[in-house]
């Protein structure tokens, strides 16, 4: 049921003004009432959350009923946009109201054109280079043996014991930069397995340093709900496999969240691993009755900071005083930093990238970060590289646009499609040109001047000056929104 003072739409109820919920009020039935509130939602099937109708409605004997199951509907990103932007643009023009016809024709014309919101951005997850697995760096006597039960990917409830793990190759990089003792900075977009680079080397010292020793690492996030979401990951790993209560590594979360007897447990047991914020990680420090925290996090070896790039400005400067406190109160002065982070430097390549990012990591962390410390993502492509230039190549690209013909059903034949390698190289790598890496291209624009299709060349249209037609941008869509199952681009 929908409450007239508030309703709920995601998470949080929100209030609704005055004049609206008597608007509401006049309106014959709830069905109309959830209609005015959220014009953008749609009704496919799925499970019902039952709004109740009443005399006037246009269905008096049904009941909307809203999605709850996406994956049973999936979702269409571009017209999911189309539909944000339709509703702002009535929202907008339900209080823009210019006496001025002439100023009002031109905000009309404004609006319609769609000057007052940007065209979309694309860009695609890149694959990520292999590089190896858990059970090799066991072999090598890189992770300890207990490891490979613990790091197993696809645990469930039904498969405890998973598969085998394979690993990118940027986190091979920083498991093996810590064996080293040495701080890192990993740059990486978002879907790389960032959280990884930091929980195996940490899990690894606690199996060879022994558990129940008090804190030997603790992980700071800028949000309550990445300390979350890692506490749930970390009990896939850690928890499911093992009797109940008899994980070989203990974690807890300290945060705001935990309240009275919850937080005395962990001050009274430590664990291996506290999951927190810097602002209850700066509370731990000063706090009379977390004084046992601080005493069983001596000689700390880990201190990570996931998300590096969140910490800028004045909260920058904070948390830079913040670690050089930890290391004095834990009285570790040879503690491993390590940070985690999205794009840290834009400019130069990525060796100017890397230098940036260290001389910025050096700062924060109060010690020395070079940039062989800073790892960055290792990509791969998905389809092979073909030039635009070949007659080949525009002949397939011709005759694919021309006949508007479906995406291919198989992954191969998807995967090796000239269309495919275009969209690729267009919307997620490119080689960089002084070092040979592949990097991730930048976001791009379907239409308009600057666009992904004004950047190319079309010879297959037989115009080198303008892009393609608008069916090319329909058939780079459809590629992108159909792939075969197991496409990676």
């Amino acid at each position: 049921m929908i409450g007239f003072s508030k309703f709920s739409h995601g998470n949080a109820p929100q209030k609704i003004p005055r004049q609206l919920r008597q608007i509401l009020h006049q309106l014959p039935c709830e069905e109309l009432r959830y209609r005015v509130l959220f014009p953008a939602v749609d009704f496919p099937g799925g499970q019902a959350l039952p709004i109740h109708t009443g005399v006037g409605c246009t269905h008096p004997t049904q009941k909307p009923t809203i999605n709850l199951h996406p994956s049973e509907h999936p979702m269409d990103v571009f017209d999911l946009r189309q539909r944000l932007v339709d509703d702002y643009e009535r929202y907008i023009t339900s209080f823009i109201k210019i006496a001025d016809s002439r100023i009002d024709q031109l905000v009309q014309q404004a609006i319609q054109t769609g000057e007052f919101w940007p065209q979309p951005l694309l860009q695609l997850n890149p694959t990520f280079l292999p590089g190896g697995s858990i059970d090799s760096l066991v072999d090598q006597q890189l992770l300890h043996p207990e490891c490979r039960q613990i790091f197993r990917a696809d645990k469930s409830d039904t498969d405890p014991l998973g598969k085998p793990l394979t690993l990118h190759t940027h986190q091979t990089d920083a498991i093996r930069k810590a064996s080293e003792n040495k701080s890192y900075v990993l740059t990486s977009g978002t879907g790389s397995g960032k959280s990884l680079t930091y929980i195996v080397p940490i899990v690894d010292h606690v199996l060879r340093n022994g558990t129940g020793r008090g804190i030997q690492a603790i992980v700071v996030y800028p949000m309550n709900a990445l300390a979350n979401s890692q506490d749930e990951e970390l009990a896939k790993f850690l928890k499911k496999g093992y009797p109940e209560g008899q994980s070989p590594v203990r974690y807890a979360r300290y945060t705001g969240q935990e309240k009275g007897d919850e937080r005395e447990a962990i001050r009274s047991n430590p664990p291996d691993i506290l999951l927190t914020n810097y602002m209850m990680l700066e509370l731990l420090l000063t706090r009379t009755e977390d004084r046992e925290l601080v005493r069983s996090a001596l000689n700390l070896r880990y201190l990570v900071f996931d998300e590096l790039h969140t910490y800028r400005g004045r909260q920058g400067a904070d948390v830079a005083l913040l670690i050089r406190r930890c290391r004095l109160a834990f009285n570790s002065p040879n503690m491993i930093c390590i940070g985690t982070s999205a794009t840290m430097a834009s400019g130069g390549n990525s060796l100017d990238q890397k230098k940036a990012v260290a001389e910025v990591a050096t700062t924060l962390f109060g010690t020395s970060i070079e940039s062989s410390q800073v790892i960055g993502e290792s990509l791969q492509r998905s389809t092979p590289e073909v030039s635009l230039s070949s007659p080949e190549v525009i002949s397939q690209l011709r005759q694919t646009i021309t006949s508007q013909q479906e995406p291919p059903d198989d992954y191969e034949t998807f995967r090796n499609h000239p269309l495919a390698s275009w969209i690729e190289s267009t919307f997620g790598v490119r080689t960089e040109t002084d070092t040979g890496r592949l990097i991730r291209q930048a976001p791009q624009r379907l239409q308009g001047s600057g666009s992904a299709a004004t950047m190319y060349r079309w010879p297959a249209f037989g115009d080198k000056s303008a892009g393609p037609p608008r069916r090319v941008y329909r058939q780079e869509i459809d590629f992108i929104r159909s792939p075969p199952r197991g496409t990676q681009v």
